[in-house]
């Protein structure tokens, strides 16, 4: 077996390598770089687990970084079994063949329970008087506590949020390098998500992410020269492109506005209904599923949603089918948004009344996806101050909420999901293997598990 080190650097497209990433352009011209077309849809979790199984949601079930659990009338987002998965990964199939196989999975998603030999991923410890303590989890167990005694506690408020840095993907090399030094593993993933928060936040607009691009290039390159000098195949990869994004849909308003969403006050706050609302979004970046209580209005919602500027697609069963995501978990209509456009989860139609957890990073309770969650509020000249204040009250054992985050989807500047874009934001693969200019996101597994059984 070959000793494979895979290493995702989060949102890398070839419209932002160049000027700014020295290293990753001298690599490229000394390997090859190959055009992935995009997973749909094109988000962390679903990418991540085509790569790893070869399969496509239709079978794997991974529709979107969260769907509706219709028994517990619930939306559940960035859940982390590894069970969730319903398709045999590339390391159980791998150690059928070699018994002597193993691999280290390091903050690659849905790192929980799973039968990697070695993995990490982050798991806060969630207090009973509200307090959210930074942690990680790990398998085996002591491995939390060796890598967070020689490098620190894991630093959760660095890899989401508005304090997000190059800290978190640093953090992650080292343990990677960490795990890599004691166990030797046949298998590496490595997850680097810098690039993820300047692209989100701005675009690419090199005035203002330069320093981001120069800082993982830094990062990948001391990762390369290490994984070289211990003799591993080396496979550098992305989820997807970040593409450029000037039209927010609030899909969950335009449902409300026809009467279809329904929500819940309470303390003078709204809180989507879904089990009470007729039809309702789980928005995920430039996709969103629309789950429908009540199919008889399943028509005129297609009505409804095919007037709306900035959608690209409106899949029914047919489509699903044809797209490859025709599971249980995907909504009764899934909606592709064009490249220039996302969906929020936006229900309300007054900011006074947003839930408590809309100006708080909370991805838990928050219905869908929310990227504003890498800003502080920019409308308020003390919002710092503020945050100083509450951070004081942590530090003090008093209880607090960090109500920081703006409410203003015009914040953000970029964004992934659709497969409609142009080649310069595709994910790529850069490796020595002979691999065609451009594959299917699934065929990823066929290029790792070549690379280790060659």
């Amino acid at each position: 077996m070959q000793k494979t080190v895979i290493i995702n650097i989060v949102g890398l497209s070839t419209s932002i390598i160049g000027e700014y990433t020295p290293f990753l352009k001298k690599y490229i011209e000394k390997n090859q770089l190959t055009y992935i077309r995009p997973a749909f849809p094109a988000l962390t979790t679903t990418s991540q687990s085509c790569y790893l199984t070869g399969k496509n949601p239709d079978e794997h079930g991974i529709v979107g970084n969260g769907w509706y659990d219709h028994e517990a009338c619930e939306m559940k987002f960035w859940k982390q079994s590894n069970k969730l998965v319903q398709s045999e990964k590339i390391w159980e199939a791998a150690r059928k063949k070699d018994p002597e196989f193993t691999v280290s999975k390091m903050f690659w998603w849905y790192n929980m329970y799973s039968t990697a030999d070695f993995s990490a991923t982050p798991r806060p410890q969630y207090h009973s008087d509200g307090v959210k303590v930074p942690d990680c989890y790990t398998y085996p167990a002591d491995l939390r506590d060796k890598l967070q005694t020689k490098f620190g506690t894991f630093p959760l408020f660095k890899f989401w949020g508005p304090n997000t840095s190059i800290d978190c993907s640093k953090w992650i090399a080292n343990a990677s390098i960490e795990v890599d030094k004691e166990n030797n593993p046949t298998l590496t993933l490595i997850y680097l998500p810098h690039l993820d928060y300047c692209l989100q936040k701005f675009g690419v607009d090199f005035d203002k992410i330069s320093k981001d691009l120069l800082e993982i290039d830094s990062l990948v390159e001391e990762l390369v020269n290490y994984y070289e000098q211990n003799n591993a195949h080396i496979i550098l990869l992305s989820e997807y492109g970040i593409n450029n994004v000037n039209r927010p849909i609030h899909i969950n308003r335009i449902l409300r506005e026809n009467n279809l969403l329904s929500v819940r006050v309470e303390s003078g706050l709204e809180l989507l209904d879904c089990g009470a609302s007729k039809a309702f979004a789980a928005s995920d970046h430039q996709i969103a599923h629309i789950y429908i209580n009540d199919l008889s209005q399943k028509e005129q919602i297609k009505e409804i949603l095919s007037k709306i500027e900035g959608i690209e697609l409106i899949m029914d069963e047919e489509e699903k089918r044809k797209y490859k995501i025709n599971h249980s978990r995907a909504g009764d209509l899934v909606l592709m948004a064009k490249a220039d456009s996302w969906f929020t989860y936006y229900y309300w139609f007054d900011d006074k009344v947003a839930p408590d957890f809309a100006r708080s990073v909370d991805i838990h309770n928050k219905p869908g996806y929310d990227p504003v969650e890498m800003f502080m509020n920019p409308d308020n000249p003390f919002i710092k101050l503020r945050a100083g204040y509450k951070l004081a009250r942590k530090l003090l054992g008093f209880r607090y909420r960090m109500d920081v985050i703006p409410l203003n989807a015009n914040l953000i500047k970029g964004s992934h999901g659709t497969f409609r874009i142009g080649k310069e934001y595709y994910p790529v693969l850069i490796s020595n293997q002979k691999v065609d200019k451009e594959i299917a996101a699934t065929d990823v597994y066929n290029v790792i598990w070549n690379s280790i059984f060659k």
